[in-house]
């Protein structure tokens, strides 16, 4: 008999992906079998989710934009909605998983509806807009943070603290060294799955402000948007600069481990690679987040005294640039920043949510994770 499967539900951007993707490669070292559903989107993943099945399904966004839209987006989740639950007839998944975004909402709406055992998951500190709506209607929420915003009427007995799954090859940076008096200093600018255009506008002219000592001795690996790629590059070449520019980096877990010092924007994903890489940064969150999770995000990293936030509109030049030369000239308080962000890291958080899973699959009446073996209520699996 083919065993049943566990169904992923995730989409979007890549806070949303990331921890999907660590949580397939935990299940396929479980020996689990898997499928993802998604929009149209989902043969564009990489990682442990290429080797998945996936099933795609129409999914729209149901708030923002004009009236029209919101009526297309409905229609478009209702349509999807039917669709996932003629696929989960075939499939009869032992639980259902969602990471949020609106491509996983049909496929948990569907399981809702065929009494699947369903359990969300949410990267932020402000639960999102379709895990709030999923939220009183699942079995069980694993969230990343304690202080949770926006959980609104949702069972608070069926929540946990996990964490959030990163990818495995982030928990294999080395211990931080702080830079040494004379030797290079090392910036990571990252703007995230999407890039960040500001960082394009205002690092390279809050490194000219740098006194030239500290510029002669500064490397920067920067993420730009390819329209960026060509000014930002001529502006460290005057400089003198030694600047690594690309539009994405495959090896980010490896740039991450060089990096004395991080200039991020604070999605989900980037304050969790953070944390378990034990890496200090400057956060800067997207001012047009949906409810400012992102900026929730980052108050919780600076009150941990793992980072610190600059908001957009107090993002300039002259204060990154001041911001720089300070912690630069103060290596004790990177090394404390970087202490308190691996302090603060959940590296364990793909196995709690993979186990968290099992339980509940075993709950009702779904296979256990590990075959042949039961794990226990608030027993991890070794």
């Amino acid at each position: 008999m083919t065993a049943r499967p566990i169904l992923l539900a995730a989409g979007g951007t890549g806070g949303h992906v990331f921890p999907a993707e660590a949580l397939a490669a935990e299940f396929a070292s479980r020996g689990r079998p898997l499928v993802l559903m998604t929009d149209d989107r989902g043969d564009r993943y990489g990682g442990a989710l290429a080797e998945v099945p996936v099933y795609t399904v129409m999914a729209g966004t149901i708030t923002g934009g004009s009236p029209f839209a919101k009526i297309m987006g409905l229609a478009k989740a209702v349509g999807g909605t039917f669709q996932a639950r003629k696929i989960l007839a075939q499939l009869n998944p032992t639980i259902a998983i969602g990471f949020g975004g609106y491509p996983s909402l049909p496929a948990m709406l569907a399981a809702r509806w065929a009494r699947i055992p369903t359990l969300i998951h949410e990267q932020n500190a402000v639960l999102g807009r379709v895990n709030r709506l999923l939220a009183p209607r699942v079995s069980a929420i694993a969230l990343s943070f304690a202080a949770t915003q926006k959980l609104g009427s949702a069972d608070h007995t069926k929540t946990q603290i996990i964490g959030n799954p990163v990818r495995p090859e982030f928990a294999d940076t080395p211990v931080f060294v702080a830079p040494t008096k004379d030797g290079p200093v090392r910036l990571l600018v990252t703007g995230g799955s999407q890039g960040a255009q500001v960082f394009s506008r205002i690092v390279p002219g809050a490194v000219a402000m740098l006194p030239e000592a500290l510029r002669d001795r500064l490397v920067i690996t920067q993420q730009c948007r390819p329209e960026d790629l060509s000014s930002v590059g001529e502006t460290y070449r005057r400089l003198g600069v030694h600047a690594d520019l690309a539009t994405f980096f495959s090896t980010l877990p490896d740039r991450l481990g060089e990096a004395h010092l991080v200039v991020a924007r604070a999605g989900a994903s980037t304050v969790s690679e953070l944390a378990v890489a034990g890496r200090p940064a400057v956060l800067v969150p997207y001012p047009y987040a949906v409810d400012d999770h992102q900026g929730a995000n980052a108050k919780i990293v600076e009150d941990l005294g793992a980072g610190w936030m600059m908001r957009e509109e107090a993002f300039t030049q002259e204060a990154l640039a001041k911001t720089l030369e300070r912690l630069f000239a103060a290596p004790e308080d990177l090394s404390a920043a970087a202490a308190k962000a691996k302090a603060s890291s959940q590296a364990n958080a793909v196995h709690a949510l993979a186990d968290m899973a099992d339980r509940l699959a075993i709950k009702n009446g779904g296979a256990s994770a590990v075959p042949g073996r039961m794990v226990p209520d608030g027993e991890p699996a070794e």
